[in-house]
Parts: structure tokens; C-alpha cells; sequence
């Protein structure tokens, strides 16, 4: 049997009592609007604004980057909370220990490769590695490479013919020899044919009463001792120190203010010869003869981060403080690490932002300097340009900071 229903004498009841209060619906309406909107509004909220000790990481694994909030405070916190697992070979750019100071901060883990190591003479070894320079390929993978000799990466010319899936790594061996030079024992590594050849090599220079025994003609084998000799003359040697060269690469997958070594460098060492005058048995004088290389140095290739994403509220403020936008980078680099861009920061009698020592320093720009992040930026930025006798630029103050950590 079907029941019919008849919708006006069921709910005339409640409609009667709507015509007995004519604001009620509208009122109603308006409540349930406004709570959902609020509760949208908090929603929204909750999920795009970050935590006030969080940040943002741009992490990038094999190619692939994605932005990450993350309440980490260093990059190896970071990773454990992602869950990558690390395998021996691996790199991680910064380093595990670094901690995380600022929004947009970048992380790179660089996965091990399949590398096989050619050397003439030997068996191939295999090898994994996550280094980016055929010297640092050497050393991840356990062998020695001597600053003489020559490493280079190369791409097989035929896969199936060589047996090689990935890259390889060349080491062209110097040949260890030595050089007795007017009595000084010099070793040394080279890639000359002769005697004559290294000579020249080493710039090494024979004058009329010099000796050089074995002839000049006689090819290098390994070990050979080679003599160089002035009779009937007062000779010194000293050794010395050759620095360290660098080369650094500005890298844009790393945040600024970053900075790691991708291949390490050495020092490398020179004997310098010196013929002495004498008179009534003192010395009068020296004169330099010979100066010969006997280490040479290894440069050092450091990748040195440039990017830099601030938000719009730390730019505003700077802006408000009368910094330059080119200095941005380098007061970020500074107040994130003193306070953390928390105003109110105070570590004993330290205050604010730049932490100033004491705080009541910065009454200077303002008498709200307690509270106000604008006024106390005013105050750093005279500090940073003219304040101090260590520097006069934001950037020197930058320059000064990452070496003394303190400013």
C-alpha cells in the first residue's frame, strides 16, 4: 500500500512560527554560514602555515626535487624523519650535521654510481661512488692517487667490449724517481721519458761546472737516482711549503651561505738551492740557483651555495629598516643564526634580533627596540656599516661571522 504524504499539514506547525519571527531564518542562515567559513578558515590555516620552529626544505634525491616541511633541526634529523637510508657510499651536500636555520634551506643526497678503476699494470676495480671528480672517485673508492699523477673520467667507447655499465676513471702513474741535488735528497714523481726530460720538467738548470750523473740521455725507469753536483762550491738547500691552491664553484643547488668540498687539496712542497758567499769564513750573501717542485699541490674545488628565497614578511621588514636588497642575503644569513628572527631572543644580556650586547645598545633607532623587529634592524644595519671596527658592510659582517661565529 503506498502512503502519500502531504508536506504543507506536516510542517505548517514549523512554518506558522516563521511567520511569527521573520529574522529568525535569516539569522540562522547567517550563523550556520559563519561557523562553516570559520571552520574552513582555520582548516586552510592549519594546513599552508608551517609551525613557528618549522621550515621548508628543498630536497632533491637522484634528479628528483620536492619542497618538505619539516621541524628537523639537522640534516640528519632530516633524512631519519623522511626515512632515506644512506648507504656507504653516498653523499649528502651539506653535511649530516648541519643544522637547519632558514625557510627554502637545500638538501641534496647524491646516490652512489657503478665506477670502474683503470690503471695500466693492474687488475680493474670496481667501484661506488658519489663523488663528482675522477680524483675524488680515486680516493672514495680506496686508492691512492699521487698529486703527479694524471686521473681523468672517460665514458667506455664500446660498453660490451670494455665490460663497463657506468663510468670509468683513467689513472695515468707517475713514475717515483729521485733527484740528489748538491747533496739534498730530493723525491720526486714524474711523467719525463729521460733524464733530460725531468730535468727540464722540474726546471732544473745545469750551469758550466755542474755534474749530472746518470747521463742526461738515460731513460726513467722507477727508483732511479739521479745526481746533480758543483764541486769546489758552498751550497744550501731549504725546503718549503707550496700553498694549497682553491677553486670555488658557485653552485645554485645549494643554499647560500653553504659551502662543501668536492675534491680535497694539498699543499705541495719545493727545495730551493742556494749557492753561498763567503767571506773571512761568515756568510755574505746567497744566491738562488735552483728551485724545483718536488710534491706538487692539489687544488681544492669547493662548491659554494647562492641560492637564497626569503619570505615576504623578513623582506618587508628589512626594506622598512632602510637594507639594501643586495644585502638580504647576508643579514638573513646572520639573524637567522643569532635569534632564530625572533625579536624578543636573549641569551643573558644579548637582545633581539642581532642579538646586541648590551640590548639597551639599540635605543639608538628607537625607544620601542625592545619589541620592534624594524627598529632593531636599524640598528644592526648601522652596526654592520659603520659600527664596528671589524667591518663596514653587511657583507664583511657576513665574511666575519662565518669564521667567528659571533659578530
Amino acid at each position: 500500500m503506498r502512503r502519500s504524504y502531504n508536506f504543507g499539514r506536516r510542517y505548517r506547525p514549523y512554518i506558522d512560527r516563521f511567520h511569527d519571527h521573520p529574522y529568525a531564518l535569516p539569522v540562522a542562515t547567517f550563523l550556520v554560514l559563519f561557523f562553516v567559513s570559520l571552520a574552513s578558515f582555520i582548516g586552510f590555516n592549519a594546513r599552508t602555515d608551517p609551525p613557528s620552529d618549522a621550515h621548508i626544505i628543498e630536497f632533491s634525491i637522484e634528479g628528483k626535487r620536492q619542497s618538505i616541511p619539516t621541524r628537523a633541526k639537522t640534516v640528519r634529523e632530516f633524512l631519519t624523519k623522511i626515512d632515506i637510508k644512506l648507504e656507504k657510499h653516498d653523499i649528502v651536500e651539506p653535511g649530516l650535521d648541519t643544522r637547519i636555520y632558514s625557510d627554502k634551506f637545500h638538501v641534496n643526497v647524491y646516490r652512489a654510481r657503478p665506477v670502474i678503476i683503470v690503471e695500466s699494470g693492474k687488475e680493474r676495480k670496481f667501484a661506488l661512488s658519489a663523488a663528482s671528480t675522477p680524483r675524488s672517485v680515486a680516493r672514495q673508492a680506496g686508492v691512492e692517487v699521487y698529486p703527479e699523477d694524471y686521473v681523468e673520467s672517460k665514458l667506455p667507447d664500446n660498453f660490451l667490449k670494455e665490460g663497463v655499465l657506468g663510468e670509468k676513471v683513467v689513472i695515468e702513474r707517475s713514475t717515483p724517481a729521485g733527484i740528489n741535488l748538491y747533496g739534498s735528497q730530493v723525491p720526486v714523481r714524474t711523467h719525463a721519458k729521460t733524464v733530460r726530460d725531468l730535468l727540464r720538467e722540474k726546471n732544473i738548470t745545469v750551469a758550466g761546472k755542474d755534474e749530472v750523473r746518470p747521463a742526461t740521455n738515460t731513460p726513467i725507469k722507477p727508483g732511479l737516482q739521479i745526481f746533480v753536483v758543483r764541486p769546489g762550491t758552498k751550497l744550501l738547500t731549504e725546503e718549503s711549503e707550496i700553498p694549497m691552491p682553491e677553486e670555488v664553484l658557485e653552485d645554485a643547488s645549494l643554499s647560500f651561505g653553504v659551502s662543501v668540498v668536492r675534491q680535497e687539496g694539498s699543499p705541495g712542497k719545493k727545495v730551493v738551492t742556494y749557492q753561498v758567499e763567503m767571506e773571512n769564513g761568515k756568510e755574505v750573501g746567497r744566491k738562488k740557483i735552483q728551485e724545483v717542485v718536488s710534491i706538487e699541490p692539489v687544488k681544492q674545488i669547493v662548491a659554494r651555495g647562492k641560492a637564497f628565497d626569503i619570505n615576504k614578511d623578513k623582506e618587508a621588514i628589512m626594506a622598512q629598516a632602510g637594507i639594501k636588497s643586495s644585502d638580504y642575503p647576508y643579514v638573513d644569513y646572520i639573524v637567522s643564526r643569532e635569534s632564530g628572527w625572533r625579536p624578543n631572543a636573549t641569551n643573558g644580556m644579548t637582545w633581539g634580533l642581532c642579538q646586541a650586547l648590551p640590548g639597551s645598545k639599540m635605543a639608538s633607532a628607537g625607544a620601542d627596540w625592545r619589541e620592534n623587529p624594524v627598529t632593531q634592524l636599524r640598528w644592526c644595519n648601522w652596526y654592520a656599516t659603520q659600527g664596528s671596527s671589524n667591518f663596514n658592510s653587511w657583507q664583511g659582517a657576513y665574511n666575519f661571522w662565518t669564521v667567528n661565529h659571533w659578530w
